[in-house]
């Protein structure tokens, strides 16, 4: 060699590999579970979700929560006032005055029609403003205080489960609909992904098949096959699996798009090498093939990773020498040449 020339630092013989910690195998092929892949998408757990929703006419008073809030069963989300809910309201506080006097006259003293008229009244007028939205701790406090001022018609919704506000829509002021939506509040430790997968790929999943879901962040949640749509989507063609994940960090967020991946048990050999041997260069997955005592990077396209291999479906043939221990002190070596040669 001459003097002056420069040193391939990727030419490593038996005994540098050795020293440095860098072991060679060839690619094989090994029998690796099989992954179907789809694209899917985030959704909420409607199990673990609900909706509140005034069931008469009125005018929103109050806010107490906003978009992102974490809540529990019973706080007040909004007051509302509502004209028929001030009737209703006023119609108890009589019925139950007028239920109170007869009770204490009792059946001795007043008519039996009386008596009936007086305890039906006062049911029927507990009923109703249970029906139009007061809970009955809402209506104990009503009626505890006994005074017809109190009958304003205001009254609170109250939050039906622990969770997350991710819906407020209504403003102070606004008059309000029965049935409209003003806040939804779902429990986001469990989550929903809504997977399209072509229907040939879907007659291999089953219900407990488990899932992979990986962010764009490059996260992966696991997660498991839970149902099936039983209609194809008309425009992708596709069938929508649904998959079951716990996101107890938040990690997931409802509308996020994912990758899935979901295991159906079965296994097909593929040509695969050591997980660790597979790296990041020049924006795609490479690895570091040996020829002779020469390590050259080349560029490989992947498949599914199982049990610590991963499977190579471009750039690499069988029997090729591979490094599968100490890629990293490789690709660090072939960077600092690069570098040297740039100054």
């Amino acid at each position: 060699m001459d003097a002056g020339a420069k040193r391939d630092p990727l030419a490593l013989d038996a005994q540098r590999r050795a020293a440095l910690g860098i072991e060679v195998a060839p690619a094989e092929r090994r029998m690796l579970p099989l992954e179907i892949t789809a694209p899917g998408e985030v959704a909420v757990n409607l199990y673990r979700t609900a909706e509140v929703t005034p069931r008469i006419p009125a005018q929103v008073a109050a806010r107490h929560v906003q978009l992102g809030q974490v809540v529990k069963k019973g706080d007040p989300l909004v007051t509302l006032s509502s004209v028929a809910m001030a009737e209703a309201q006023g119609e108890l506080l009589v019925a139950d005055r007028e239920w109170e006097r007869v009770r204490k006259l009792g059946r001795n003293v007043v008519s039996e029609t009386r008596f009936i008229t007086a305890q039906v009244g006062r049911q029927q007028a507990y009923a109703r403003v249970l029906a139009y939205g007061m809970t009955k701790g809402q209506v104990q406090r009503l009626l505890s205080r006994g005074d017809a001022s109190r009958a304003t018609g205001e009254f609170a919704l109250l939050a039906p489960q622990d969770g997350l506000v991710y819906g407020d829509d209504f403003a102070l002021g606004e008059l309000i609909e029965p049935g409209r939506v003003l806040v939804r509040i779902t429990d986001e430790s469990t989550l929903w992904v809504e997977a399209k997968l072509d229907p040939a790929a879907a007659e291999a999943v089953r219900p407990g098949d488990p899932a992979r879901i990986s962010t764009d962040s490059g996260r992966d949640f696991r997660g498991k096959v839970i149902q099936f749509h039983h209609q194809l989507d008309e425009a992708s063609r596709t069938l929508m699996v649904r998959i079951e994940v716990q996101s107890p960090d938040e990690g997931l967020h409802p509308g996020q798009f994912v990758e899935v991946g979901i295991d159906t048990g079965e296994s097909r050999p593929v040509l695969a090498v050591p997980r660790e041997a597979v790296l990041l260069m020049q924006g795609g997955p490479a690895l570091f093939k040996l020829e002779g005592d020469d390590f050259k990077p080349q560029a490989v396209e992947t498949g599914v990773t199982r049990g610590g291999w991963t499977e190579i479906t471009a750039g690499l043939t069988e029997g090729e020498q591979v490094a599968v221990k100490g890629a990293f002190i490789l690709k660090s070596l072939a960077l600092k040449s690069q570098i040297g040669d740039e100054h």
